[in-house]
């Protein structure tokens, strides 16, 4: 089959490679941080309203985008070997979806409440989803011009159109810091782990400093109260984690790291991180979708990076989550078969109403280690990217699934 023709330029990169600049920054929100409680609660309800439209409406996933939400934090008493809610969490989720479909109806509202209440009971371990959080839904209708856009396919291929004139961003290989940030925090919400030390809590979030070749992470926990009896048990279970994060760090990296947790705790009293949930949000910490991570589950101010928030938009044609989820993809890819490819950075870009396959314009700049012939690695990486646009179908349909993270 002959491919068609797109518009896919690459160019090699105008800049010093991110492994190679003195000083790097990266942080992670884990699982607990409130924005990706959020993001979370959001795209598990795209998938959910994704099966039910595949399900009652003629195998077809219906426009919506519930991209829309926020958790209030509550309020909480906390202290060595007790915590209580004081004041009910809030968590809102709002955007547009399809309710009715040649006489079905979908209870898009219902639908969400009950993906939000089930998420939360699957990703905390000491929230009391039932007595300590107030759900609210207020998915409405989506607007027509929008709606009509999803509807239109492309003449003869049925492929759908861009939803918005917009642009996703990815790149690859992680660096050593991109990687370690990244692992440590699925280190410490790992089931091993908390069977380990359950009084760590699922709220963490680190941020790791690369100056030169010396790399230290400042890890925030939120302990859990119930399981903590005093202070120097507090300081103890500090200390392990500190050291169990070194061990873990020295063997992924290859060198040793400093580590520093919770570094607000003061020296001279006990108003230490402790909480009743392992959550922050139980005290006044909010959340909101598209704060925390990236897609490949990072922040990274040193790299290109798109600001989209992709959780809970429609996996079909909004192109805020499929082209931010495919460039990295592509990335990865790229960097994956091509070792002598030091840093790959891709941005696709989209026109409002045009194919998703045909993107305006998808630029790949790339960055080689020194003997590598660009020419030929320049013809590779087009030809793969051409490939996954090819497929973009079946990239979406995964999408749906939650075989991709957003966050």
């Amino acid at each position: 089959m002959v491919r068609m023709a797109r518009n896919i330029s690459v160019s090699k990169l105008n800049g010093i490679p991110v492994a190679q600049q003195r000083v790097e920054y990266v942080e992670r929100k884990g699982v607990g941080h409130p924005d990706s409680l959020i993001d979370g609660i959001c795209d598990a309800t795209s998938h959910a309203l994704s099966r039910e439209y595949l399900e009652r409406c003629d195998n077809t996933i219906l426009h919506h985008n519930v991209d829309k939400g926020l958790i209030i934090g509550g309020a909480s008493n906390a202290s060595f070997g007790h915590g209580e809610i004081t004041k009910k969490i809030e968590v809102i989720v709002t955007g547009r979806a399809t309710d009715r479909y040649k006489g079905v109806t979908i209870d898009v509202n219902d639908i969400a409440k009950e993906v939000a209440t089930k998420y939360l009971k699957d990703n905390t371990r000491y929230l009391d989803v039932k007595n300590e959080v107030i759900f609210v839904s207020k998915i409405a209708k989506g607007s027509a011009d929008l709606t009509d856009v999803f509807i239109r396919r492309a003449e003869h291929d049925d492929v759908p159109l861009a939803n918005d004139t917009s642009f996703g961003i990815g790149f690859a290989p992680f660096t050593d810091t991109e990687r370690l940030v990244l692992e440590t925090e699925r280190y410490l919400n790992s089931r091993k782990y908390k069977d380990t030390l359950p009084s760590v809590g699922e709220d963490i979030k680190v941020m790791g400093l690369r100056d030169g070749d010396e790399i230290t992470l400042t890890i925030a926990i939120a302990f859990v109260a119930k399981l903590v009896k005093n202070l120097d048990q507090y300081l103890s279970y500090k200390e392990r984690v500190k050291k169990d994060v070194a061990k873990f760090a020295e063997k992924l990296v290859g060198r040793k790291v400093n580590v520093h947790i919770n570094a607000a705790d003061p020296e001279d009293s006990d108003a230490v991180y402790l909480t009743k949930t392992g959550l922050s949000c139980e005290a006044g910490d909010d959340g909101s979708v598209g704060r925390g991570n990236r897609v490949n589950g990072l922040i990274t101010p040193f790299r290109p990076m798109s600001l989209e928030a992709a959780a809970g938009k429609n996996p079909v044609s909004h192109i805020g989550k499929i082209y931010n989820l495919l460039a990295t993809a592509v990335a990865e890819d790229i960097a994956n078969q091509y070792p002598s490819i030091t840093e790959c950075n891709i941005a696709i870009m989209s026109q409002i109403g045009h194919r998703i396959d045909q993107p305006l314009n998808l630029n790949i700049d790339i960055a080689t280690a020194a003997g590598t012939n660009f020419d030929n690695v320049k013809g590779k990486a087009r030809y793969l990217a051409d490939g996954w646009l090819e497929k973009i179908g079946d990239f979406t349909i995964d999408i749906s699934l939650g075989k991709y993270k957003t966050f």
